[in-house]
């Protein structure tokens, strides 16, 4: 289970935007991500990126003063991102992230929203 300060320190750097550098400190070797009912995708190397391609496509701003709770090995954060493809209209995805750690690493993350928020 993670400490209070090292989930604050997940978050803190999740809201900075500095995503890429949260899946290298954060998650485990063998770490997976689902979106909603989608694939999992399994293997840091696999997480960095596929968030290296979403960054490529939009522009994605964390909104400051997530709500995060921790219980034991199980956290959930709500995240509040507003996205900008490029060459498109700014969208904002509240989404819930449901998040399984092994000591101080996340080791499975599973996100949860309504896709229409994402909808053209």
């Amino acid at each position: 289970m993670p400490t209070a300060a090292r989930f604050a320190e997940f978050v803190a750097t999740v809201e900075a935007g500095r995503y890429v550098e949260a899946i290298e400190r954060f998650y485990l070797p063998h770490a997976s991500m689902q979106e909603n009912m989608g694939r999992s995708i399994i293997g840091r190397g696999a997480l960095v990126d596929n968030e290296e391609a979403a960054l490529r496509r939009s522009r994605i701003v964390c909104v400051p003063g997530s709500v995060a709770l921790i219980g034991g090995d199980r956290t959930a954060v709500n995240w509040v991102f507003e996205i900008t493809p490029h060459g498109g209209e700014p969208r904002t995805l509240n989404e819930i992230a449901w998040q399984r750690w092994e000591g101080e690493f996340i080791v499975e993350e599973r996100f949860y929203y309504d896709p229409a928020q994402l909808a053209v």
